[in-house]
């Protein structure tokens, strides 16, 4: 696999409190409105507070019509990457990737090349959760290895949480303004994304101290 998308956000947070936030919008040519697109990434302490939870959203501004038959694309990884040592190399990935109606999460685990190439980690570090249908309550229930029990997921669509006034900002690009308004006008109003949530214990990525954290999607060649 190679990367479709490379550090999207990088963001730094302690793995004792509260949450940082890296997103992005339809910014990169190469994926810009494919299944490999990354909207936005999260990374926060649960409510379980010995834990993380990572978020990744792909295939922006699906339309209510659209979303009906949205789908994950069986051939994108979406890799969560994990620093431990403040080097901005990964120490640990996460890797999620969809087949036949279930997301398999792999890891957290060392993974087993570091950079813009990826193979899937060991079946040991495997779990799956059922991707959610369109319309249900969400299925958060995961069957896990048993060197990764503790991992929680979901996968599914939901509402886009992206805030951003295009109008504005176009106008401020061209000149002809030079504030956004208070309120703005939400440009991705009534659109959905596809949604990937992890929660693992953070004692698996070390349990103390600080991380850099970025998300990945690499399509399989």
């Amino acid at each position: 696999m190679k990367t479709s998308k490379i550090l999207l956000g990088l963001a730094s947070i302690a793995l004792v409190s509260g949450a940082i936030i890296a997103a992005d919008h339809i910014d990169a040519p190469a994926v810009k409105g494919g299944t490999s697109d990354i909207t936005d990434f999260y990374a926060f302490q649960g409510e379980d507070t010995d834990n993380l939870v990572f978020v990744a959203n792909v295939q922006g501004l699906i339309s209510p019509t659209d979303s009906q038959t949205a789908s994950f694309d069986e051939n994108v990884l979406v890799e969560f990457n994990i620093d431990t040592d403040g080097d901005f190399v990964e120490d640990y990935v996460i890797q999620a990737i969809p087949s036949n109606d279930k997301m398999y999460i792999y890891g957290p685990a060392t993974p087993n090349e570091t950079g813009a190439n990826s193979t899937l980690l060991s079946d040991m570090y495997k779990s799956s959760v059922a991707i959610t249908p369109y319309g249900t309550t969400a299925i958060t229930a995961t069957t896990n290895a048993s060197s990764v029990s503790g991992v929680k997921a979901f996968a599914g669509l939901r509402d886009d949480p992206f805030f951003m006034d295009f109008a504005q900002y176009s106008a401020i690009v061209g000149g002809t303004a030079t504030e956004f308004n208070n309120p703005g006008a939400d440009t991705f109003a009534g659109t959905n994304v596809k949604s990937i949530v992890v929660e693992v214990p953070k004692s698996m990525i070390g349990g103390s101290g600080t991380i850099n954290t970025w998300v990945t999607t690499k399509r399989k060649q």
